[in-house]
């Protein structure tokens, strides 16, 4: 339970660790605004930040339980580990006695965070196509020209998937929950799995036992979204289809060239196309991911009305496109309480919107129990998200679809327009974003050559691009007054 006082004990143990707030905040990577919560008994850190923060203070657990004012439940361990519910599952999985998993992670865990070489997104694209050659008939990968800019990704599309329009209504958001009575399972490879879980206990990474879906059939029309999904453990996916990105990005920073044969996790997982668009027989995880575009009104500075583009920078504590630009919000598709009715894209929009941009920490099942039986019930909503909800305020639409080769995720580009101009003036001190962004950028539609040259850094993952710019064509289509950007043309 949070305190209703201010921790003049935890300032104090800041103090005598030798800290200042600003110290702290970066030992523990979060704001230095959410330091000064904790201290003032605004807030209590997070279950999974108890362990590093007790190291980091000097203190036991028992010490700790005092200084944040937290009474765990009876016969709970106080500095469980974040990563224990993976270990527990990597142990029953391969058959091994409980605890082996952490004996052999604690073993080899380094004392510094491993630092990998940047890999620009270009060089996976090419690398990846020189992996797979050509896609089949009816298939592309994503590329683009804007203004003499030309960009490539790692999305596998149709043209149907990139003509998509479709607003986010019931009507038209029907992907579906099926039962599944019996998941395609390729098994773990122990081995790659033990050193992902020393890198994530290295790196301060999330790999919870969550569900997510897997999606098992996909079928779109400009107007509607079609699918069928299954559930299956988040750390499933985090200790198999997700190490082929590691994989790739060691295997090009030696200096290697992806070939069949070479890459034992991506030859064992999705070794060609026709295992890429086989949804019945693999682990097809993936996400949702939009533009956010919030309209404003001319102003003297900056010139006549616009939309505000939002971008983040993504945090070195998340699972997917660690460093790389992405767009905001930017989840897995997964559920939060009704694993059902939580299926529908549109649903996960709303709740990333109220935890990646609105602050709301109570919707993120992946950092502790959920306690409250409908997270998202419209009394339970920020003050920004109650307000959008009002007709004419906010449209949610799907633009896009396709698979990222790098680990055969789904992504699903969809654009988040605010279109009242009042709630920036009204709101727009409350958006900041969460512990998944490293940093938030803003850009201006009226701005064509700082976006034209957005466009073109190296440093976007492939999907957060592929949102971006089919969010970009998207919102050009309606409201051309307020884009100033050059067009974006497919197929380059």
């Amino acid at each position: 339970m949070v305190g209703v006082r201010r921790r003049d004990e935890l300032v104090s143990a800041r103090k005598a660790a030798g800290l200042t707030q600003e110290q702290l905040a970066e030992v523990m990577r979060v704001d230095r605004s959410t330091v000064i919560r904790w201290e003032a008994g605004d807030y209590a850190p997070q279950p999974y930040q108890w362990p590093k923060l007790a190291k980091v203070l000097g203190r036991s657990a028992e010490e700790l339980r005092e200084l944040i004012g937290v009474r765990p439940a009876a016969g709970t361990p106080l500095l469980r580990s974040a990563l224990e519910p993976a270990f527990s599952w990597l142990d029953r999985e391969v058959g091994w006695s409980p605890g082996t998993t952490r004996e052999r992670v604690e073993a080899r865990v380094p004392t510094g965070r491993r630092v990998r070489m940047p890999v620009g997104r270009s060089h996976l694209s090419d690398a990846l196509a020189g992996y797979y050659g050509d896609p089949p008939a009816g298939h592309s990968m994503y590329q683009v020209r804007c203004a003499g800019v030309e960009a490539q990704t790692s999305i596998l599309t149709r043209p149907e998937w990139t003509e998509l329009a479709c607003p986010l209504t019931f009507q038209t958001d029907r992907l579906a929950l099926v039962p599944e009575v019996e998941r395609p399972r390729r098994g773990i490879e122990e081995n790659a799995a033990v050193r992902r879980l020393v890198e994530a206990a290295a790196d301060d990474v999330r790999i919870a036992d969550v569900p997510i879906y897997r999606l098992s059939a996909i079928a779109t029309r400009q107007d509607a979204v079609v699918g069928k999904v299954g559930l299956v453990p988040f750390v499933e996916y985090a200790l198999s289809v997700d190490l082929l990105e590691r994989e790739l990005i060691d295997s090009l920073a030696t200096g290697t060239h992806l070939r069949p044969g070479d890459a034992p996790l991506r030859d064992k997982y999705l070794p060609d196309f026709a295992a890429v668009l086989d949804l019945d027989r693999r682990l097809c995880a993936g996400g949702v991911l939009a533009l956010t575009a919030i309209a404003r009104p001319a102003d003297p500075h900056r010139g006549g009305p616009d939309y505000l583009l939002l971008v983040q920078e993504r945090s070195g504590r998340v699972l997917n496109a660690t460093g790389r630009l992405a767009v905001i919000p930017k989840a897995f598709h997964r559920p939060l309480a009704d694993h059902r009715a939580d299926a529908r894209i549109g649903t996960t929009l709303r709740r990333e919107l109220e935890k990646e941009l609105f602050g709301r920490t109570d919707v993120d099942n992946t950092a502790g129990a959920q306690r409250a039986a409908d997270p998202m019930h419209p009394s339970r909503l920020s003050a920004p998200m109650r307000w959008l909800t009002a007709p004419g305020r906010m449209r949610l639409e799907c633009t896009g679809f396709g698979f990222n080769l790098v680990s055969g995720n789904y992504e699903f580009a969809s654009l988040v327009v605010i279109e009242d101009e009042e709630f920036w003036p009204r709101f727009g001190g409350d958006v900041e974003a969460n512990w998944e962004a490293a940093g938030l950028r803003q850009y201006s539609t009226l701005d064509g050559d700082l976006i034209t040259e957005l466009i073109g850094d190296e440093t976007w993952s492939s999907e957060g691009l592929f949102a971006f710019l089919q969010g970009l064509r998207r919102l050009a289509e309606i409201d051309g007054d307020r884009v100033r950007v050059p067009a974006v043309e497919l197929g380059c």
